[in-house]
């Protein structure tokens, strides 16, 4: 979490904003390749090296991360003095300003709804494949490939989406194609749960992508690493909560329950994100959260 919030403010810094959407899904792609590449290349190491080897080399690949980001050289200025007020105070206000902006807020949520139904899509994963499938749990190895091919896809685009949609179309757009794989996956179809897993991973990775760029964007440099952290957390911690409750749904319950249920509630978010907002004014990084536009401003956004 800490190097999260230290990276977000690094690309504020670095990157264009025109630019931070592509960058910002570039990094998501290059997470989800090294997922589907990281086991095999591991697996084939630990056979020929053995274990203690390939432990050190893992050890040395953070070394390695670590040197290349001292070695990264950017202009910025140093962060406020803020004599005599405690640690707690400076986070609370980077969740305050969170909890009030009115493009950032929705689009955190959303991130957690996903994260969250994702979560409860993969507890009921060798449920779906022992009693809806019949097929054996290495199966799952399929499914999981397919999802990572679709969040790559999803993260090489994302960028260039952005650009030519609304600030929540696009989320929004990412949440009902989760909701929909989650609810594919309730079939006893075999392509049609292959079908549900692609466009899992080609819909999870645009909420994600899209706040966090968003964040960026719209908090002040001396806000944004505490912004990002709230931000992360919020988005990232539903997914511990998520698999609780699934496994706990899974042993009771049965799993296509659970998917529908997700599902559904995919959808209803999703719907509300799109409906929502589209006229209310957007305040960028540096104004006051709940500042009233200026007239030019208010009546180029009505427009």
């Amino acid at each position: 979490m800490l190097t999260d919030a230290a990276e977000t403010a690094l690309v504020a810094a670095a990157v264009p904003d025109e630019l931070r959407g592509d960058f910002n899904g570039l990094v998501l792609t290059a997470m989800e390749s090294m997922k589907l590449l990281a086991p095999l290349a591991g697996a084939g190491l630990f056979a020929a090296l053995g274990g203690p080897t390939v432990g050190l080399l893992d050890a040395a690949t953070f070394v390695l991360a670590a040197t290349a980001f001292g070695l990264i050289r950017v202009r910025e200025a140093p962060p406020a003095a803020r004599i005599g007020r405690a640690w707690t105070a400076g986070t609370a206000e980077g969740a305050r300003y969170l909890r009030r902006h009115p493009v950032l807020r929705p689009l955190v949520v959303t991130s957690a709804t996903a994260m969250m139904l994702a979560g409860l899509s993969s507890t009921a994963t060798y449920a779906m494949l022992d009693d809806g499938l019949h097929r054996s749990p290495a199966f799952a190895g399929v499914l999981t490939s397919l999802q990572g091919l679709g969040s790559v896809v999803s993260g090489l685009t994302a960028g260039t989406l952005m650009r030519r949609l609304p600030e929540r179309t696009l989320p929004a757009a990412g949440l009902a194609l989760l909701a929909v794989g989650v609810l594919a996956r309730a079939t006893p179809w075999t392509p049609a749960v292959l079908g549900g897993s692609l466009a899992l991973g080609l819909g999870l990775p645009v909420p994600l992508v899209a706040a966090l760029t968003a964040v960026q964007r719209h908090t002040p440099s001396e806000l944004l690493g505490r912004v990002a952290a709230t931000a992360s957390t919020v988005m990232y911690a539903p997914t511990g909560l998520a698999l609780l409750l699934g496994a706990g749904m899974v042993a009771r319950l049965d799993y296509r329950v659970q998917l529908l249920a997700a599902g559904a509630v995919g959808l209803a978010a999703a719907a509300v994100l799109a409906m929502t907002g589209r006229t209310r004014h957007t305040p960028h990084a540096g104004e006051p959260v709940g500042a009233r536009p200026s007239p030019e401003t208010e009546a180029a956004e009505t427009t």
